[in-house]
């Protein structure tokens, strides 16, 4: 008898027995099969997000701000029928109503100009023979109506030729008898940045300042100078820019001193792509990490590049600190942040751009879900601190402020991502957001101690944003040398700017006293966080 008749004998005799095997299979099939399907389930909804939220990067807004749900001022409505142009019904007042105080408001119209441009008064009078009445008698000037218009001059090159006299002794009929041939006597050369060039500091801090504040690099400064009338080549402006930034150097040892004497440090790192670097190729990846520090109200900003994103970076550069230290997740300060005498902060702002992109990812299918919710609980906490900047309270009121009013939405918040942790896909945005939130909640809350921290890492994130935008033009840096040499005057800009000082006029006048000082105390006098204001006032020539 066949294996087949066997089987269908025994299935008539015992059906239970003969299929039980075959069962046990189909049902060990049907469960594998069943996780496979959540499992490639899972996956297209991963990937769909993922999908959502490139288009959304690539097509979308760029801001995080919550899309407003009616007309704005910028984007009214468009009455485009009767329908939309009737007046919607009024709704009813919300029951938490907040106070606000009350303000003014400018009228709309053309702002005036500032009164500290320079001006130049044309008079625009009547022909002689219009300045006499009917009756022939002369008119009397009585008073002017005067308008107020924008012109510019367009820059001028000058050569500023400097002469040193000389001195020579005359045939005199003096008793004193020497046989000493006569002395030529000449003025000293001034003290110059370049010595030897033909740059004056006016013309470096013009290059310098174009290159590193405004972006332009220096290829299109050389064509810019062609139009001017000035023939420079590109080579000539990238050893001046060289040679400026190595008569900083000693300068920038006293600025890193002094960030790092102040009681917390921001700290960012941002790409940068570097040529001949040894032993890496030219489309390798490099990093440039900033660090904002000293005293609160007159901050520093350090740049500093390194081929290496590994954590041994801050930890060079933060040796010997003791503080606070605000970073955002990134593993790399794990390290340092643990080191003793360091306490480590979070990042809000790094936060809320997570949930934000679970919001973007979903196409709006999370508006009011957990993403949202989450979104508007750090509103709450931001709200904290408007009040506290509203009221211009100290850091002990603003640290009791935040101890009564943000403390309750922090619990809020970790209660509501504890609890969904447990039904949330790990794989999936909102999982990779809740996670993240909850991994750095103990330096989430590090803010709370005291008034002069921040919730968010903002003002390394902003000192970190000129780079970033020039790198889209200039590209990357020639060598490591100019790298570090960019970084040098990348420090010295962005702590004029985060001083209050415009950075032209005050690498101008840093330019030119520079090459007189020697001592540690006059250049640090130099730096912008100790800069007599007045000094930058002085006639530069």
């Amino acid at each position: 008898m066949k294996p087949a008749e066997n089987m269908v004998e025994a299935a008539v005799l015992n059906p239970s027995e003969a299929l039980a095997p075959e069962v046990v299979l189909l049902r060990q099939d049907y469960t594998t099969l069943l996780a496979e399907r959540d499992s490639l389930k899972a996956r297209a909804e991963f990937l769909e997000e993922e999908n959502r939220l490139l288009r959304a990067i690539l097509y979308g807004r760029s801001s995080e701000k919550k899309l407003p749900a009616g007309p704005t001022p910028e984007q009214p409505h468009l009455p485009f029928n009767e329908a939309e142009a009737t007046p919607p019904p009024k709704e009813e007042a919300p029951s938490d109503l907040v106070e606000v105080k009350s303000h003014s408001r400018q009228k709309p119209g053309r702002k005036p100009l500032p009164p500290n441009l320079p001006r130049i008064v044309k008079n625009v009078d009547l022909p002689e023979a219009e300045k006499f009445a009917a009756c022939g008698c002369p008119l009397k000037c009585i008073g002017y109506e005067e308008t107020e218009r924008l012109d510019i001059i367009p820059a001028k090159i000058t050569v500023v030729v400097t002469r040193r006299l000389k001195y020579a002794p005359q045939p005199c009929q003096c008793p004193i008898d020497t046989d000493a041939p006569g002395e030529v006597k000449i003025a000293p050369a001034p003290a110059e940045l370049i010595p030897h060039g033909n740059a004056t500091a006016g013309l470096v801090a013009h290059v310098v300042t174009a290159k590193f504040v405004d972006a332009i690099p220096l290829y299109r400064q050389e064509l810019q100078l062609i139009r001017l009338g000035l023939d420079i080549s590109r080579n000539t402006l990238c050893n001046w820019v060289r040679l400026a930034a190595a008569a900083c150097a000693r300068l920038l040892g006293l600025l890193v001193e002094y960030v790092l004497s102040g009681p917390v440090v921001n700290m960012d790192e941002t790409r940068v792509q570097v040529l001949r670097e040894p032993g890496r190729s030219n489309t390798a990846t490099s990093y440039m990490w900033v660090i904002r520090g000293g005293h609160p109200d007159r901050p520093g900003v350090i740049f500093r590049y390194d081929p290496s994103r590994a954590g041994r970076v801050p930890e060079e550069i933060l040796r010997g600190y003791r503080g606070y230290l605000q970073t955002d997740g990134y593993i790399g300060y794990e390290s340092v942040g643990e080191r003793e005498g360091i306490r480590h902060l979070g990042c809000w702002a790094h936060v809320r751009r997570k949930f934000v992109e679970v919001i973007k990812g979903t196409k709006g299918l999370a508006k009011g879900g957990v993403a949202q919710e989450v979104v508007d609980l750090i509103k709450k906490l931001y709200a904290v601190e408007d009040k506290a900047e509203a009221l211009s309270l100290g850091p002990e009121g603003r640290e009791a402020l935040r101890q009564a009013e943000a403390k309750p939405v922090l619990d809020e918040i970790h209660a509501l991502l504890t609890q969904k942790e447990k039904t949330t896909p790990p794989r999936s945005l909102l999982g990779k957001a809740i996670a993240y939130t909850l991994n750095q909640w103990p330096r989430l809350t590090v803010y709370l101690e005291n008034g002069f921290l921040r919730p968010d890492n903002n003002l390394a994130e902003n000192a970190i944003r000129p780079f970033a935008i020039g790198r889209k033009n200039w590209l990357f840096a020639g060598s490591p040398e100019g790298a570090t040499g960019s970084a040098t005057l990348y420090s010295l800009i962005e702590t004029a700017k985060a001083n209050g000082l415009e950075p032209n006029v005050y690498l101008r006048f840093l330019f030119t006293v520079l090459p007189t000082v020697s001592s540690d105390d006059e250049l640090r006098a130099l730096l912008p966080p100790f800069l007599d204001r007045s000094r930058l006032d002085e006639n530069i020539e």
